[in-house]
């Protein structure tokens, strides 16, 4: 029988809403929100447009941005109980992040992920705020992401897991199109009812549960 993996992305899924855009909106670089078009309309790729973003602010609001991170990013409901469920069910679960790793850790930390996230890197040695990515596209995957989240579904073999992705996003729409499920908000429901992908939609992680427990059954009866 194949083993339940989830790959569950954070700003907008875990965190109500995209916390880069709220980093830029609080913070208000010039000419942030020009960038942020072109990431949207595909002008720009992820990595190039996040790293210009982040590029605008200084180093030393490092240990500001966390507090308004920290203080404001709300947690969807239900999300300690799923991550209590997945412990309980032995159910892998990943956070495959977007986000950057000095805030992304930081709202997590209450619930003891460390080890189970992927997500980009920052540098504060310079004037300006670098971003790495310690996790680029792989061979199969051209679209300069920056977090590729496909290279980490692919890392997993097909035929020893049963891949479902959890997502709001464009930039969870190339994972959803590989893994065998989607459980999926705003942008990427309607990408996912539009292309005919394997999906359910929610707006809780309570509904998240739900959903994990119909599939557990499915995925035993295929055995």
């Amino acid at each position: 029988m194949k083993k339940l993996i989830l790959f569950c992305d954070f700003d907008g899924t875990i965190t109500e809403k995209d916390n880069i855009v709220d980093i830029m909106k609080h913070f208000a670089p010039a000419g942030w929100e020009s960038i942020v078009q072109d990431i949207l309309a595909q002008k720009k790729t992820i990595r190039t447009g996040v790293g210009e973003l982040f590029s605008l602010i200084p180093s030393y609001e490092k240990e500001n941005i966390i507090k308004f991170v920290v203080d404001v990013a709300q947690i969807r409901d239900g999300f300690g109980e799923f991550v209590e469920y997945t412990r309980e069910q032995g159910i892998q679960l990943l956070i495959t992040s977007g986000g950057i790793d000095f805030f992304v850790y930081p709202k997590l930390e209450p619930f003891g992920l460390s080890k189970q996230i992927y997500c980009n890197s920052a540098e504060f040695e310079d004037e300006m705020i670098k971003i790495t990515w310690p996790h680029a596209c792989d061979q199969h995957c051209d679209v300069d992401c920056g977090m590729c989240k496909t290279s980490i579904i692919r890392s997993y073999p097909s035929d020893e897991y049963y891949k479902v992705v959890i997502g709001d996003s464009i930039t969870d729409l190339a994972g959803a199109k590989i893994a065998d499920y989607t459980i999926a908000r705003s942008f990427l429901k309607e990408k996912c009812e539009e292309m005919g992908l394997p999906h359910s939609s929610f707006h809780t992680f309570h509904e998240v549960i739900d959903i994990l427990k119909n599939l557990q059954l499915n995925i035993q009866k295929e055995g």
